[in-house]
């Protein structure tokens, strides 16, 4: 029985099997990721976003500051644990739909696409033709073994209901014939709004829209009409985002639109030692809470005084803006590489999440960027003439735009991927249309572009610091879930790359002292020290095995070296207060202890050590 017979004896239309399809894939990953120790974030960005839903539900959320982040994602995590109970499945759940919808999308896109192409032939369809809804079908049934795609649809991540709507506004806009009527551009606006609250690159979607606004043909041929439908388009997306610059304006009375942390990733992706991913500056820790707290302190530190967070955002803006202003022709060739990152076929997971989960064999194994990207070319150049082409390649080049000031990681590309495949499937279809037909000159343009489109998407990274990444995060992971035959094997490739790495060594020390092997822990942290001399974390730690080992004068040593770094951190005060108080100094005991409280007064074992050192005095 052929497809188009099975279909048509159980009555529905291949979009159902598709979504179905697709959702089926998403849960049985889902599934087996509530079967790992995965499923609960213990750290990164799913970690952030989990706690901070969780503060919300406790009340805890901060009302006298502006957002360091942005809310939307939290707060519709803190909404489903409220209605559904604590747990990440069910936003899995919601999340693996919204990958099926995000299939349809791209079913109908192509579809679209491919029927424009066929109105526009003016020969007899050949009989090698392929039914269009079956390659409509594919190339919707291909973004459910899109690695990437599997694994960011499971954990607790806006990004599976950023890609869904961005790719929801864009079929809308292609589909219709006619301009958006005011009542769809305040929808569409209202619509871009509330996603700009959790991603805000969505935003760079609103020219998109106005294009369409002015482009298309209008039902009523009136410019005023039009230029209110824009209007209106803007006043919904003031609405959308207004829970974020109502809370900063007028609650906290910082003037912050979405979240202040924009200055910090724009000094990230602009500064010297940039390299067009997430290269964290010196004095800045990976991970997103530690990286919003490191902002706020250092440029609490060069003011001398609390700033609120529109100054924070507003003095690594002027770094960057400093550093692009003195040095233009290396931004320039920074931009070049920026964009080279975001079609390359290297994988840069900022997160790991990726390789941990397909190691894990939580995802299926599938296709990846590359391969998409290097078969999407070819189809978005042949079919540029096609109006629903046009306004997918606009809107993966707006994206592009989102990403280009600041920098590229594999979730945020991940946005345009429906677009490329679009693409892809509509290209092959060209292919196989053309050998059907014998044109011949379309077949060679076609492999043509092939051929340049993989040399560019596959040309070689060879900075070896970043082939270690996913094998460092997946060795920190391991170690955190105590699996420490894996934490090695990992960390110990990472080292291979790249011997002189700090968080390496650092990660391998810690390794080494969970194992309770002190002597090669202390020679990794040195190791650290050696790359770089103000590492925090090894300071400390070295502190704690020479306080451990009662060598009480190079404890101190330490402690006093690692406070140099961060005089707000709590629980080096609290050691070197220990260290203090075991010298028989109680006098700068109680006074570290006491710094230590003011940062965290409710900190058990510092109220403890207050107690202890009251009766001793």
């Amino acid at each position: 029985m052929n497809i188009r017979a099975f279909i048509a004896r159980h009555g529905l239309r291949p979009a159902y099997y598709l979504f179905a399809a697709v959702v089926l894939v998403r849960l049985i990953a889902l599934v087996q990721l509530s079967a790992s120790p995965f499923l609960l974030p213990s750290g990164g960005d799913m970690h952030f976003y989990d706690s901070w839903a969780q503060r919300i539900l406790r009340g805890e959320s901060a009302a006298n500051v502006a957002f360091y982040g942005l809310p939307g994602y939290a707060y519709l995590l803190a909404f489903i644990y409220k209605v559904c109970g604590y747990g990440p499945f069910v936003p899995g759940l919601l999340q693996a739909l919204l990958d099926g919808g995000t299939a349809l999308l791209i079913f109908r896109l192509t579809l679209l696409l491919l029927t424009q192409n066929r109105a526009r032939s003016t020969t007899t369809p050949s009989p090698a033709t392929q039914p269009r809804e079956l390659v409509a079908w594919l190339a919707g049934f291909a973004w459910a073994f899109f690695v990437p795609a599997q694994a960011y649809s499971a954990i607790l991540m806006p990004t599976a209901w950023v890609i869904f709507v961005f790719w929801l506004i864009v079929w809308r806009i292609a589909e219709i014939k006619h301009a958006p009527s005011p009542r769809e551009s305040l929808l569409l606006g209202l619509l871009v709004g509330v996603t700009a609250t959790a991603v805000a690159t969505i935003l760079f979607l609103i020219p998109l829209v106005l294009a369409a606004t002015w482009i298309k043909p209008r039902k009523i041929d009136n410019r005023i009409r039009a230029a209110f439908a824009a209007l209106v388009l803007l006043l919904g997306v003031f609405v959308g985002t207004a829970p974020c610059w109502v809370h900063n304006y007028f609650i906290a009375r910082d003037p912050v639109v979405l979240s202040a942390h924009s200055g910090i990733n724009f000094w990230i992706g602009n500064n010297p030692d940039a390299n067009g991913y997430p290269k964290f500056p010196p004095g800045l820790r990976a991970g997103q809470s530690a990286m919003l707290e490191d902002s706020i302190r250092a440029a609490e530190s060069a003011a001398g005084r609390p700033l609120p967070r529109a100054e924070v955002s507003r003095f690594w803006s002027e770094k960057a803006k400093h550093y692009i202003a003195g040095n233009f022709t290396d931004w320039l060739r920074l931009l070049a590489r920026k964009f080279r990152n975001f079609w390359s076929a290297f994988q840069y997971d900022d997160l790991s999440i990726i390789t941990i989960l397909r190691e894990e064999g939580v995802i299926f194994p599938g296709i990846y960027f590359g391969l998409v990207a290097a078969l999407a070319v070819p189809g978005m150049i042949l079919q540029w003439r096609n109006p629903t082409a046009r306004w997918v390649a606009l809107a993966i080049l707006v994206h592009l735009c989102a990403l280009l000031p600041v920098f590229v990681t594999e979730r945020y590309r991940l946005p345009i991927v429906p677009g490329l495949l679009v693409f892809a499937a509509s290209g092959l279809s060209i292919l196989h249309e053309s050998i059907a037909r014998a044109r011949m000159r379309i077949v060679f343009i076609y492999f043509a572009l092939l051929v340049v489109s993989t040399l560019f998407v596959s040309w070689p990274q060879r900075d070896r610091a970043l082939w270690a990444l996913d094998a460092y995060n997946s060795g920190r992971q391991s170690l955190e879930s105590n699996n420490y035959a894996m934490a090695e094997r990992k960390l110990l490739l990472a080292r291979s790359y790249v011997p002189d790495n700090a968080e390496t060594n650092f990660a391998l020390g810690n390794l080494r002292l969970a194992q309770n092997q002190r002597d090669d822990a202390s020679a990794f942290y040195r190791e650290t020290l050696r790359v770089d001399p103000r590492h925090k974390g090894a300071l400390n730690n070295l502190g704690v095995i020479a306080l451990e080992a009662h060598d009480l004068p190079a404890a101190r040593l330490y402690f006093t070296a690692a406070l140099a770094q961060d005089r707000h951190d709590a629980k080096t005060h609290f050691l070197l207060a220990k260290t203090a108080a075991a010298e028989g100094d109680l006098p700068n005991a109680q006074r570290e202890i006491a710094e230590a409280l003011k940062i965290a007064p409710a900190q058990p074992e510092f109220l403890e050590l207050e107690k202890e050192l009251a009766r001793r005095q």
